[in-house]
């Protein structure tokens, strides 16, 4: 199975900022969506989190998923595997 990637993060050198221009908006979403999933500051952070917290970042992330990505891209990319393939007729 593939390995995660999360290597903008530590090569951006560029600007960490928000609302100057798409392309500097886009490198921060991803450089904050790295970081932010770092798993060592996952361990600090979740356990803080309110029940209501993770419900919220759960479905806000989900919701971007199906908005955005097509079910084979949702498999390929996210869950880092194949479409599971239907029925097998016999």
């Amino acid at each position: 199975m593939p390995q995660r990637s999360h290597r903008f993060v530590d090569t951006y050198e560029g600007l960490v900022g928000f609302g100057l221009d798409r392309k500097t908006d886009e490198d921060t979403v991803m450089y904050y969506l790295q970081a932010f999933s770092d798993d060592d500051l996952m361990r600090v952070l979740i356990p803080r989190m309110s029940d209501a917290d993770l419900s919220d970042l759960f479905s806000r992330l989900s919701h971007l998923l199906k908005k955005y990505l097509r079910e084979s891209e949702y498999h390929q990319f996210f869950l880092k595997d194949r479409e599971p393939e239907g029925p097998k007729e016999g």
